[in-house]
């Protein structure tokens, strides 16, 4: 599909499901190497790909070397994608060949902007520098360092925090996306799609998933949290944190935080974190919580 050639001695294909595990070592790999840490689980790469509405053959493209996986690119969404370029084989094109296939993928959809995150001053990021991507926005990914611990928040009379149900699951999908939708350009992302991310994810359990349940028993805030663990330590991970608009700045967020990260230690977690970017305003917000800055990452994107 791209102009650009990639070396004679590399193949591409499309990816399949059964290759989450060497391209989840692959994105290890780089991320070891940019950032120092590693921030990606194979539960993610399968829950995305699990979904309903995604069709990964027809949206990834792996390529590689002697049969090995050593880059691969996906579309992820209208206008979203994800690549990696495995260190061992950097300065041979690969990244420049996988730009430009996205693009072209992207542009035959119909879309008008495509980008996707780098971890700011990486190869990746000076690269899609250098081919005229521009900055959309700016992420960090913050860590609640181990020993410490949030200031407990008591939430207004009537409210109540507990465990999701599974009765609960229609609200949580609402109240999650109705918040993310107000500072994210893109359409509402199906139940079926966000089952798949949440409840469906692989070694998902019950208390992964907290609500904060209003006087009348309808939900009005959730945390939805994984917990990884890396080198024999585990750490809890806040992958989704939502309030309803007409119910903020009661202290619910907090409250579901301190739940979401207590609620690690007691399965073992040592240490906490999340991520968020300047599109919701919320860095502050945890910064004050006693959350420090571990890595900057920006959405790098391109005009169509």
């Amino acid at each position: 599909m791209s102009a650009i050639s990639l070396p004679p001695s590399l193949t591409t294909r499309p990816l399949v499901p059964s290759d989450s595990t060497e391209v989840h070592a692959l994105i290890a790999a780089q991320e070891l190497h940019d950032i120092g840490t590693v921030e990606i689980e194979e539960e993610d790469l399968i829950a995305e790909w699990q979904r309903p509405s995604y069709d990964l053959g027809a949206s990834s493209i792996a390529v590689l070397e002697d049969d090995r996986i050593v880059a691969y690119a996906e579309l992820m969404g209208a206008d979203r994608y994800d690549a990696a370029v495995h260190p061992d084989v950097r300065g041979r094109g690969i990244g420049t060949w996988l730009a430009s296939w996205v693009r072209e993928l992207a542009r035959s959809r119909g879309a008008t902007v495509v980008g996707m995150p780098v971890p700011e001053g990486s190869p990746g990021d000076r690269l899609l520098a250098a081919l005229g991507y521009r900055i959309r926005w700016t992420s960090w990914v913050l860590r609640l360092p181990p020993g410490r611990t949030i200031e407990e928040r008591p939430l207004p009379d009537g409210y109540v925090l507990r465990v999701a149900t599974a009765a609960d699951r229609e609200q949580v999908w609402h109240v999650t996306e109705d918040a993310f939708l107000e500072w994210s350009v893109r359409d509402k992302q199906t139940f079926e799609d966000f089952a798949a991310e949440v409840w469906l994810r692989p070694g998902f359990e019950p208390w992964h998933l907290q609500v904060v349940a209003a006087p009348d028993g309808s939900v009005v805030g959730s945390v939805f949290i994984t917990v990884s663990e890396i080198d024999g330590n585990r750490e809890t991970y806040v992958s989704r944190l939502a309030v309803h608009k007409e119910h903020r700045h009661r202290g619910m967020a907090q409250a579901l935080l301190v739940a979401a990260f207590a609620a690690g230690r007691e399965h073992g977690a040592a240490s906490s974190c999340l991520s968020t970017d300047s599109r919701t305003g919320a860095l502050s917000l945890y910064e004050k919580v006693g959350m420090v800055t571990d890595s900057v990452w920006v959405n790098r994107a391109i005009d169509l």
